[in-house]
């Protein structure tokens, strides 16, 4: 009998000791994270990214945010051109990861995941874990609103890349030494730009006695950002927002490549073609051929051209070469009809930060406190340039600006030499959801010399400043949620108005096309394309109804 209780409480025991041992040892997927209570240890997940030129596990900034959140991150990750392959292929299978850290994901892959319940509602987890995220939401609606689908849920967040000369990017930029050889002043009216791009063509202003120079180049837009001239030229006759064509008044949204003022805008585009104004190359060259026409060796042979950036054609950043410092930005022109506008974006970016189905409350947790992390000033500072001061980043001098011209926070200026042979592997950089505001970019030095490299910035920003007066008050958001009924017709549709639009513009200004004779066929061409249908899509995406 004795030695039958002792059995027993043995047995007892034994049993509790069990159960308190599973009790008390959570797996990974029933952690808390470092906000989160108690942990038994590190949370681990598995994040998606580009593989880099270094092991993302030795990263420093991996090994800081391992540190700081009490985590294992695990890396899935794909070479950058076929990140899209790789990710895609994951989903198909249902081998995904918990964390999309950087994803490259459109408005309808958004949709398409977030109705499947493969990625999550973030809403929840932003209220309660991401003060950061909630704060810029707060301040800035129009990023809530971008990224918010159209049944309420974020299901991804983008990299906020506030990008202030990118908003107003359809620029023209002219070579001032030229203006002062011919004797104009800087054109204000399209009237005036025909007798500068005349006066460029016949008076010699390159000195050379040769009829060399080219009044007006460009670019593709795929080759050269905004290098197509349409993007600048036509703004003085009618609103171009150089991708879908789309104006919107009062939210209502309108077609613009249909209209009166697109027909002048070509008539006039025509007319500086037929009198050799206009580089024929313009409408076929890369980035390349645009940067061996403005840096060629002798005699300068461009008068002025139409992009984003004048470092397309000339170079602004080897401190010998001074040719670019007499390029100047043209305004914005009045047409003849007074109108006089600029085109503006208004865009947060593709959506990288997804956390899929896959993860544990514990790991949802951790994962938004980590990118919210990455949307405070230190989390942003320290993602882009790495964790260690005096490396990616230091502190500003009490007298350095900003790209305003008011004291600066940090530098990326005056760093000490890095080692050519080895990799640099101390930030995230461009990888994952973080905060590239205005705000957080105006921390940082920039020269104030917009004449020199390190004022590049500066130029850009002033330049900018010019633009900025004349966007309109309602553009049409670059990032809309297209709804899932249309997704597939808007894809059609998109692709076949720009390749109508773009094709007949180059024919019209070329002249193999009358504006005359074929303008009335052209714009009935459109009812054939279902271009009702494709205002009557963007409407309903803009609604979120």
């Amino acid at each position: 009998m004795k030695k039958s209780w002792i059995s027993m409480l043995l047995l007892i025991f034994t049993t509790v000791a069990v159960l308190s041992a599973c009790s008390s040892t959570p797996s990974n997927n029933t952690q808390s994270s470092s906000g989160g209570g108690e942990s038994a240890g590190p949370v681990t997940m598995t994040f998606f990214a580009p593989q880099g030129k270094a092991p993302m596990e030795d990263n420093e900034f991996t090994k800081f945010i391992e540190n700081k959140f009490d985590v294992k991150l695990k890396w899935d990750l794909a070479p950058t051109d076929a990140l899209q392959d790789r990710r895609q292929l994951l989903l198909a299978s249902g081998d995904y990861p918990e964390v999309f850290l950087h994803g490259k994901f459109t408005t309808s892959d958004l949709q398409t995941y977030g109705n499947q319940g493969i990625f999550l509602g973030l809403n929840d987890l932003i209220a309660k874990h991401a003060p950061n995220l909630t704060k810029i939401m707060e301040e800035k609606p129009y990023f809530k609103e971008a990224i918010t689908a159209p049944d309420g849920n974020i299901y991804a967040l983008p990299i906020f890349n506030e990008c202030y000369h990118c908003t107003y990017a359809q620029k023209y930029w002219i070579n001032t030494d030229w203006l002062d050889k011919v004797g104009l002043e800087m054109p204000t009216t399209t009237d005036e730009l025909y007798t500068v791009l005349k006066a460029f063509k016949e008076k010699d202003p390159n000195g050379n006695g040769k009829a060399d120079e080219i009044p007006l180049t460009g670019a593709p837009n795929k080759y050269v950002w905004n290098g197509n001239m349409d993007a600048y030229l036509m703004n003085s006759f009618i609103y171009n927002d150089n991708d879908k064509y789309l104006i919107v008044n009062d939210g209502k949204v309108d077609f613009a490549a249909n209209q009166e003022g697109w027909k002048k805008g070509l008539e006039y585009m025509h007319k500086l073609y037929s009198e050799g104004l206009i580089d024929p190359a313009a409408f076929t060259q890369n980035d390349q051929a645009v940067g061996q026409l403005g840096n060629r060796e002798g005699d300068e042979v461009v008068g002025s051209i139409t992009t984003a950036l004048v470092s397309y054609l000339v170079n602004t950043y080897d401190k010998t070469i001074t040719r670019h410092q007499h390029w100047d930005i043209v305004p914005p022109l009045k047409g003849p009809d007074g109108v006089q506008t600029t085109g503006a974006t208004q865009s947060v970016g593709e959506f990288e930060f997804a956390i899929t189905n896959k993860a544990s409350e514990a790991q949802q947790i951790a994962a938004i406190e980590i990118i919210d992390y990455m949307f405070s000033e230190e989390g942003a500072l320290y993602a882009e340039y790495g964790p260690t001061e005096g490396k990616g980043w230091q502190m500003a001098g009490a007298d350095e600006k900003n790209i305003n011209g008011e004291p600066a926070k940090y530098s990326y200026y005056n760093l000490p030499e890095r080692d050519p042979n080895v990799v640099v592997n101390e930030s995230w950089s461009q990888i994952g959801a973080h905060d590239l505001s205005n705000t957080f970019r105006n921390l940082f030095v920039e020269g104030q010399d917009p004449l020199v490299s390190e004022g590049y910035g500066t130029r850009l920003a002033q330049a900018t400043n010019v633009y900025a007066p004349y966007a309109p008050k309602e553009v049409y958001p670059s990032n809309v949620f297209i709804r899932p009924e249309d997704t597939e017709a808007a894809a059609q549709l998109t692709t076949a108005v720009k390749d109508y639009v773009q094709t007949n513009m180059a024919q019209f200004i070329l002249g193999n096309k009358s504006i005359e004779k074929d303008w009335d066929s052209y714009v009935k061409g459109f009812d054939g394309l279902g271009l009702g249908n494709y205002l009557a899509i963007y409407q309903r995406a803009i609604e979120k109804k």
